[in-house]
């Protein structure tokens, strides 16, 4: 085919008279390249179509569909505005099929989290949606309650629609095959062009954002110890959760430094919802003798059931007994008294894994980006008193 270099730098495709297409795109808008009059109708089923575009504005196929595509090869800014003005005038909107056949991918991105209900994902969600708003993007969100199996299903079916990018939200499990088999569905995936990134742990061979669980429960033991709190419950969530193993551990090893340990009896597993949060503690009341100073649940939504049971309880919080979370939800600020927590950056990790998959760098190797929490004391853990009843 005939290039010459346009006026851009780039070589541009020769029209069909043999001049570049940037030279048959020179007419006034309304008339075809080489003369000829644009079309008076849309499709004859009615549709308007890229051709339509073209003549309405002037240019050839080729210019227009660069513009509407947003190909890797540019116009000049007066043929773009030409053409997008003809786009609105028109109210064409472009086939999706058709652009994913010509740049191998649709502009859709899946979103999966671990529980939709649960605010710290929707959180995160409207972040990362707010952060596609201008690339005109469609934002796919799901959500699995079926851990790695269920994800590893979405991405396949992300790869199936020819998917821009997959944004994967929640803890890894101690599933080791089921992980394996998420981890392989990720690499086909990329392979096929696709962009990948995860807020969690670091064990998909992806960019990841990682929130630095262990360090800020540890970081909120050492804030309790100070205010004088000795003997903890710890809500602990599901088992299988490396997210509340890592909460659980950093917590239990800030303890120790200040030569604190759990009991057994007050170290119980829960669902990471509210009520799993009141089971919980229900089973910690239920264990009888002497209450402990203080209770942490490994993430908001579980000591905001906490609250609930130890009001039913008669129990005063904090008067009675403390209690603390992990995650500074919105939902937090309408809970009383004011919870204790450990705060993450929600809706600006969201924001960071959009960027890593909308950016034009694809690094050699995946990006690490540690999220630290901050702690945040309230009233919910007052400090304890000599004289505090038990």
């Amino acid at each position: 085919m005939d290039t010459r270099q346009s006026g851009d730098g780039h070589a541009a495709d020769a029209g069909p008279d043999g001049r570049p297409a940037a030279a048959a795109d020179a007419g006034p808008p309304g008339q075809r390249p080489g003369g000829r009059s644009r079309r008076p109708n849309a499709g004859h089923d009615g549709r308007v179509t890229l051709q339509d575009v073209a003549d309405r504005a002037g240019v050839s196929m080729t210019t227009a569909s660069r513009v509407v595509n947003e190909g890797a090869r540019k116009v000049g800014p007066e043929l773009a505005e030409r053409v997008n003005r003809a786009v609105s005038e028109l109210g064409y909107q472009a086939n999706l099929q058709a652009r994913a056949v010509a740049s191998g991918y649709t502009s859709m991105i899946g979103v999966m989290v671990r529980d939709i209900d649960d605010p710290y994902f929707s959180l995160i969600a409207a972040g990362l949606v707010e952060a596609t708003d201008t690339h005109q993007l469609l934002v796919c969100i799901s959500s699995t309650s079926s851990g790695e199996q269920g994800e590893r299903e979405y991405v396949a079916l992300m790869r199936a629609q020819r998917a821009r990018a997959v944004i994967l939200i929640g803890s890894r499990s101690h599933n080791v095959a089921a992980r394996d088999a998420l981890r392989a569905e990720v690499s086909a995936f990329a392979a096929s062009g696709g962009r990948v990134s995860c807020i969690g742990q670091d064990l998909l061979g992806v960019d990841t954002i990682m929130p630095e669980n262990a360090a800020g429960a540890e970081a909120l033991a050492h804030a309790l110890a100070a205010l004088g709190h000795r003997s903890f419950a710890i809500l602990a969530g599901p088992r299988e959760l490396i997210t509340a193993r890592d909460r659980v551990a950093g917590f239990r090893a800030g303890l120790r430094s200040w030569s604190v340990d759990v009991d057994p009896r007050w170290l119980v597993e829960g669902a990471f919802t509210r009520d799993g949060g009141y089971e919980a503690m229900s089973a910690v009341l239920a264990a009888g003798g002497e209450r402990p100073d203080c209770v942490f649940a490994v993430n908001d939504v579980m000591a905001v059931g906490a609250l609930a049971r130890l009001r039913a309880a008669g129990i005063s919080v904090p008067s009675d007994i403390a209690v603390a979370g992990f995650d500074d939800i919105l939902t937090l600020r309408d809970v009383y008294p004011p919870l204790t927590t450990v705060r993450l950056p929600l809706k600006h990790m969201g924001e960071m894994a959009a960027s890593l998959v909308l950016g034009d760098v694809r690094p050699a190797r995946p990006r690490i980006i540690p999220v630290p929490g901050e702690v945040i004391l309230r009233q919910s853990t007052l400090p304890r008193g000599p004289g505090r009843a038990r």
